[in-house]
């Protein structure tokens, strides 16, 4: 459906003919008209689907339509995300489409300065969009009062969840006032956070564009059966070849468990000439920025990054998320594959599963109710392996039975080959088909 026909003003239909934007998506054609009128919203949606416009552009609508002016020290508007990098892509989203109704946007999250953070509300702001600590900072300092809060938007809610912010959650509410309209998004919809938002809402409308923990549609799942001391040498052969002539490799997105594993993978890459960055908690903010700038520009086309990142990537193009190791909870899985296949581009995940990982698979699989491909290891593996680079000099890999390289239950799996690039709309069949990996 066209923005024109959803009822939204002027100014910010011409914010987005500036952007180029004419064609809704669902989570924006269903929640709009919705969130005009009022209405408190429970939203569930992947990651990837226009949550962002969905509850930015209403919400500036409604702000210019009360025409009041923010008092200093206290906000209209405040929008709480897990992530510093998903903060400040919304507020880059919420400037970006508030550019003509004169909204003025701030940010507060950790790794920024304090002091800028004061000034920036000293005056009062329409929006802030801000995370949950760096919030409770300035608010104990006595910098910043949320009782004119007229929208509140918890955006990411499990992933808050899942970070511990469930008691910040609970304390700010309780400093907002009783009369406000409440938008609750998130792409999984747990017994906890179902209970959470029947806490914070009142009468919402319910809208869902997917399946509970469903996965992305265009993206071509695989996972492979490896040993946890092979994962590197896998790694490097695969980014060898997709970053040939003849790969297919535009920007790969790779994920760990830990940070120490992030950086640990960034090193090893880099003693086997491949440039990349990594992206954790460790990471001073300037740091997370010139890795994702870099990363978003193209100038290296590998990003490693932790799961407290993975909801706060929003880079088109990237065509490859690697699971280096499989997240311990299902629901991440569905939050890492779906920095792929953004804005209706075809997408590939591939999974790398060491023994001890195969309960997390089985999780994953129960979640997504979806059985992932197994591909088996290329041909000229262990030969390969043994002339790469890795944490331990020389490597040293034993050969494995023909059982080891088989599928779970025995069964023969496939070649590492994805199927064929598609574009939307198409039959999803071409004779230049893409290939995830190979050692040739």
């Amino acid at each position: 459906m066209s923005f024109e026909n959803l009822g939204l003003s002027q100014p910010v239909l011409q914010a987005l003919a500036l952007k180029e934007y004419t064609q809704s998506t669902p989570i924006q054609e269903q929640a709009i008209p919705v969130l005009l009128q009022g209405r408190d919203l429970l939203g569930i949606a992947q990651t990837g689907t226009g949550k962002t416009a969905a509850f930015m552009l209403p919400s500036i609508d409604r702000l210019v339509a009360s025409d009041k002016r923010p008092q200093p020290r206290t906000c209209r508007m405040l929008v709480l995300a897990p992530t510093r990098e998903l903060a400040s892509q919304i507020a880059e989203s919420a400037r970006a489409y508030g550019r003509f109704a004169h909204i003025s946007v701030a940010t507060v999250f950790g790794g920024t300065s304090v002091g800028k953070n004061r000034q920036d509300v000293s005056r009062g702001v329409d929006v802030l969009v801000a995370t949950p600590g760096r919030l409770i900072d300035l608010i104990e300092q006595r910098f910043l009062d949320l009782r004119n809060v007229e929208i509140l938007v918890l955006d990411e809610a499990d992933q808050m969840l899942d970070l511990g912010f469930i008691h910040d959650l609970k304390r700010i509410v309780k400093m907002l006032p009783a009369k406000r309209q409440t938008l609750f998004f998130s792409a999984t919809m747990p017994k906890t956070i179902r209970d959470l938002a029947d806490r914070f809402l009142t009468d919402p409308a319910e809208v869902a564009v997917a399946p509970v923990a469903s996965t992305v549609e265009r993206v071509d799942q695989y996972v492979t059966f490896v040993q946890q001391a092979e994962k590197q040498a896998l790694l490097t052969m695969m980014l060898r070849a997709g970053f040939s002539e003849r790969g297919n490799m535009d920007r790969v997105l790779i994920f760990t468990r830990t940070k120490h594993g992030a950086d640990r993978v960034m090193k090893l890459l880099g003693g086997n000439g491949i440039g990349a960055n990594a992206i954790h908690g460790n990471k001073s903010q300037a740091q997370r920025e010139r890795a994702l700038a870099e990363f978003k520009s193209g100038k290296v086309k590998v990003l490693i990054a932790t799961d407290i990142a993975a909801r706060g990537i929003d880079v088109s193009g990237v065509s490859h998320v690697i699971n280096f190791e499989l997240p311990n909870v299902p629901e991440q899985y569905v939050h890492r594959i779906g920095r792929t296949a953004r804005a209706g581009a075809a997408g590939v995940a591939v999974a790398y599963c060491a023994e001890d990982e195969r309960p997390y698979l089985k999780g994953i699989e129960k979640l997504t109710k979806a059985k992932i491909e197994v591909v088996p290891l290329p041909q000229n593996f262990l030969a390969e392996a043994n002339r790469i680079k890795t944490s331990r000099a020389p490597v040293v890999i034993a050969e494995r039975s023909e059982e080891r390289r088989e599928g779970p239950r025995g069964r023969p799996a496939k070649r590492f080959h994805a199927k064929p690039s598609r574009t939307p709309g198409s039959s999803g069949r071409s004779s230049g088909g893409r290939r995830v990996a190979s050692a040739r």
